[in-house]
């Protein structure tokens, strides 16, 4: 069995805010890529629930973190259409993501 590592760096200031993030993905050939912003969710098969750690920098502009919860939405209609075959509730969680694009003022 071959493993890989994908790895989250994070800087806190004296009151443990994140100052500074990065990572890396041995296989992608990502060293110490600075991001703002990150989110995790793994399954806990035993408690039947999602975990997550959701983490930005205190330089993190508001109008970059719309557009980010945006795309994440995006991408989650899409990651449960391949995963479900459920075209119709992919297309719900996408018009989701476009009224959240319009009620957040991302887009006109």
């Amino acid at each position: 069995m071959r493993k890989t590592q994908i790895t989250i760096d994070v800087e806190l200031d004296e009151n443990h805010v994140p100052e500074n993030i990065t990572w890396n993905a041995e296989d992608g050939g990502i060293q110490k890529q600075d991001t703002k912003a990150f989110m995790i969710s793994v399954w806990d098969e035993k408690a039947k629930e999602a975990l997550r750690i959701d983490l930005w920098t205190k330089e993190m502009p508001v109008d970059q973190m719309k557009m980010f919860m945006h795309q994440i939405f995006v991408s989650m209609g899409s990651t449960y259409q391949r995963a479900t075959g459920e075209d119709d509730v992919a297309e719900w969680i996408e018009q989701m993501a476009e009224e959240f694009a319009i009620k957040s003022a991302i887009k006109m």
